[in-house]
């Protein structure tokens, strides 16, 4: 089974806690920070697999540090927890309910989406010479 790392910003620690018991044995590894410049400076050095950004960051504050990671040359899939509105956050990759089961299955149609993206690319790069 592979691994997928994630970058979770802004999720709460008991949050946290209730969805890492189910997306662990999923293959998930996710490194929890609770600021914009904590999760710039592990992302310039770290190498995720999707950010993930928590329902309690402000939309600004979201959008803000989706533009941080594109502005860097970034393809990693960004994900939304969607606040008490639902809104569909237009910057960011997909917006999910804040639930552990919903986001677990959001983020694996999500990476499985972008996995046959990069495969397309590659055999499309493969057959172009």
């Amino acid at each position: 089974m592979s691994l997928t790392v994630v970058l979770a910003v802004g999720l709460d620690s008991r949050l946290l806690a209730t969805h890492r018991a189910l997306w662990t044995p999923a293959g998930f590894i996710v490194l929890s920070v609770v600021s914009i410049r904590e999760a710039i400076d592990h992302f310039r050095v770290g190498d995720f697999d999707l950010v993930l950004l928590g329902h309690s960051m402000s939309r600004e504050n979201k959008e803000r540090l989706t533009f941080l990671i594109r502005a860097s040359g970034s393809h990693t899939p960004v994900v939304s927890i969607a606040d008490l509105s639902g809104d569909c956050d237009s910057f960011a990759d997909a917006t999910i309910a804040n639930d552990s089961s919903a986001l677990l299955t959001g983020m694996g149609q999500l990476l499985a989406k972008e996995s046959q993206v990069r495969v397309g690319l590659t055999i499309a790069h493969g057959n172009a010479g």
